[in-house]
């Protein structure tokens, strides 16, 4: 019965029937072997939208300029662990720029603006820059006003 209005709907015969057999025709074959991909496909998709709302898993790698990752990175991350037992995270702490895809990084946390425009960036927080200097190094040099003050240091 499904069959006969889907042949109905289609404009064309998919099934050969006699009283004795019933064969697909050459259009029943190619509609059949079309459809079964797509019934495949359309399984897959339901597939990856299951995986994709489970909880994440798997190898974090991210770099991170020293003083973020160890002043502001490294205390948050013991919670971030506990809430996601499932993801390792591999720290790299250093103050260079790295390529992410070649070096197989996921991310890389930096303070400043981003020379590469093709990668995605976000503004976590809001930091200062501040000059300290010893009070010996002041006694000796003075105390610069400026930065470019500090190339006749």
């Amino acid at each position: 019965k499904h069959v006969s209005s889907l042949e109905t709907r289609l404009g064309a015969r998919l099934l050969n029937r006699t009283t004795r057999r019933v064969s697909p025709t050459e259009i029943g074959l190619a509609y059949y072997d079309r459809a079964r991909r797509v019934l495949n496909d359309a399984g897959e998709a339901d597939a990856l939208v299951t995986s994709m709302q489970s909880a994440p898993s798997g190898l974090l790698r991210i770099s991170v300029a020293t003083d973020f990752g160890v002043n502001h990175l490294s205390p948050v991350l013991s919670d971030f662990l506990r809430d996601f037992p499932d993801i390792t995270v591999n720290m790299v702490l250093n103050n260079r720029y790295v390529e992410l895809i070649s070096e197989g990084f996921d991310m890389a946390l930096r303070i400043g603006e981003l020379e590469d425009s093709t990668l995605k960036a976000r503004k976590l927080t809001e930091t200062t820059k501040r000059m300290i200097a010893s009070p010996g190094y002041l006694e000796q040099f003075g105390r610069p006003q400026k930065i470019d003050d500090l190339n006749s240091h």
